[in-house]
């Protein structure tokens, strides 16, 4: 196969990946799963095999579309499955979805990646690209602590350098306590604030 076959090959799949990404969301969405516990919990909760494929595949999308709101989703998978399994999800889905935006992001480059982020977001990060070992540690840093739009530098990481090996460790290693903090803080939060109401 030539270079340009593999090309038309590439962009046709993906074409077909972000159309079937956006009918699933669209789905998702007309369930309501994005906005209300109970609607998410009835749809993966039912099901010792499929629940945990279709919410992993949930995180995945709340990352790769940003319009989605992950919030409920992260608090709800540890919730719905518990602490340690909803943890689990959580990080699969989310890693596979980081990593999906960092190769989109380097495939597409700068005008989809302003299509994703606000300009705001991208200014007040584009400087941090312009040096590769600076930009790394600034990076893992970003990613372990729950304090930096993740999504967002996961899709600039993809203008700098970095290695999809370097990428992906990063991802994998310093992703968890972000994870843990973020989804414990919400199922603590909407606890609270069941109790308060109740």
């Amino acid at each position: 196969m030539s270079i340009a076959a593999s090309r038309k090959l590439i962009n046709i799949i993906s074409l077909v990946g972000i159309g079937v990404s956006i009918a699933l969301t669209i789905y998702f969405i007309n369930l309501g799963v994005f906005k209300d516990i109970n609607a998410l919990h009835n749809l993966v909760g039912t099901s010792p095999i499929w629940g945990p494929i279709l919410f992993i595949l949930l995180q995945i999308l709340q990352v790769v579309i940003p319009i989605i709101p992950g919030g409920i989703s992260s608090a709800a998978g540890v919730l719905i499955f518990g602490p340690y399994l909803g943890f689990l999800y959580n990080y699969i889905g989310i890693t596979i979805g980081s990593i999906i935006i960092f190769l989109l992001g380097r495939r597409y480059g700068k005008p989809f990646i302003l299509s994703m982020i606000s300009d705001k977001t991208y200014n007040k990060y584009v400087r941090w690209l312009d040096n590769q070992k600076r930009f790394d540690r600034f990076f893992a840093l970003a990613i372990f602590l729950p304090v930096a739009p993740d999504d967002a530098l996961c899709l600039m990481a993809g203008l700098t350098n970095i290695s999809l090996k370097k990428f992906t460790t990063i991802i994998v290693f310093a992703k968890p306590l972000s994870i843990y903090l973020y989804s414990m803080a919400l199922v603590h939060g909407t606890t609270l604030l069941a109790n308060l109401l109740g």
